[in-house]
């Protein structure tokens, strides 16, 4: 019997994150399946970027957004590559991941041809249309096409099982970012990224209580994003031991009001997007977080670090329940109080420091290539 084909596909730079040690995972298993990655473009700078932290590199590359000026125009130039792709690789399974559009022309592609499907990260919901926008729309429809649900957490599977999945095709796996994380802390040791020492991070932040900011979410783009920016420069001023770091998303919606608001202050640098190695670094040194991405929500519980949540939603409400993150909104004094809280309250800073990870153990990789193996065999 030939080797299943598994067509692993991401476009962005947490999808690479997260899908890595899938990518790893297959590729330990050689002898039973052929991997290929395919990178749709997206994100391509950022996604060249984590290739490289964790040593590998796509098999096909598509430039999606080399003409794509909104959301309808990249959906309908990657329906294109992807038809164009499984028609030259014909794979057996296709694997995407979590919630962005790349993921979900691959997955409706896929059905399209009747490839199956294997849907990491799914099962995530906060039943608002518009927040996440425009990815809780994605994730829905990948729910209603993909094979295998790979669901993180009991939560999500119980989202899944209420929209109508049957419980035979969801496994609970664990977060692949907790896979992830593991792998590069391992790699990293006591040592401190170049990038960051090229910016002198260490010596800006020594003996003072480093602040980690990220913001890019479509839906805080203009009014929420300045009311952001406006908020780490008044908490910056309410307490003088502390600085920002804060590495800018290339969106020029966010690229404007940061650096307009937030680039003229001693104690807060601004940075090009980092690589994961010193996303991780950053964790790991900071006193809190204040962020909107939803992977630094999976990631930071493993550092006991305090986290801010700068959205009205949350698809990942385990953090919360956990105790480890508050969600505080786009609202500038929502994000100042909260902040003074986690700077004056000490009781509040150990309790939401003291956590575990909610979101796995790190090995949701190994289970994963596992179960698509499995129904392979028992479904050939």
């Amino acid at each position: 019997m030939l080797k299943p084909r598994v067509c692993v596909i991401f476009g962005t730079r947490p999808e690479v994150i997260k899908m890595a040690p899938v990518v790893r995972a297959f590729r330990n298993r050689s002898e039973r399946c052929e991997c290929i990655v395919v990178s749709s473009g997206q994100h391509r700078e950022m996604v060249d970027q984590a290739l490289r932290a964790f040593d590998l590199h796509a098999d096909i590359r598509f430039d999606a957004m080399a003409s794509a000026k909104s959301l309808s125009t990249l959906t309908s130039r990657l329906f294109l590559d992807f038809d164009g792709l499984f028609d030259a690789e014909k794979p057996d399974w296709v694997m995407v991941q979590g919630d962005t559009t790349t993921a979900m022309v691959g997955a409706l592609s896929a059905f399209y041809r009747r490839i199956r499907i294997g849907h990491v990260e799914a099962g995530l919901r906060t039943y608002n249309r518009w927040s996440p926008f425009p990815e809780e729309s994605n994730r829905s429809i990948m729910g209603q096409v993909a094979d295998i649900h790979f669901a993180p957490t009991t939560r999500s599977e119980g989202n899944l099982l209420s929209s109508g999945v049957p419980k035979s095709s969801i496994h609970v796996t664990g977060n692949t970012v907790v896979d992830s994380l593991m792998w590069v802390i391992a790699r990293l040791g006591d040592s401190v990224p170049t990038e960051l020492v090229e910016e002198n991070i260490p010596g800006f932040i020594q003996g003072r209580q480093l602040v980690l900011v990220t913001s890019h979410r479509r839906e805080s783009f203009g009014e929420g994003l300045r009311n952001i920016c406006s908020a780490i420069r008044q908490i910056v001023n309410d307490f003088p031991n502390s600085v920002v770091v804060f590495p800018v998303h290339l969106n020029p919606n966010v690229q404007a009001p940061v650096r307009e608001t937030l680039g003229d202050h001693e104690r807060i640098r601004l940075l090009q997007p980092v690589g994961y190695e010193a996303l991780i670094w950053l964790m790991r040194e900071s006193y809190c977080i204040l962020t909107d991405s939803g992977g630094i929500q999976e990631e930071a519980p493993s550092f006991g670090k305090p986290l801010l949540i700068m959205r009205d939603t949350t698809e990942r409400p385990e953090v919360i329940e956990a105790g480890c993150a508050k969600l505080v909104g786009t609202d500038f004094a929502g994000i100042v109080a909260a902040a003074k809280e986690l700077f004056t309250n000490n009781d509040l800073y150990r309790a939401m420091s003291a956590v575990a990870n909610p979101f796995g153990n790190g090995f949701a990789s190994e289970a994963i290539a596992d179960s698509v193996l499995a129904f392979n065999t028992s479904n050939s």
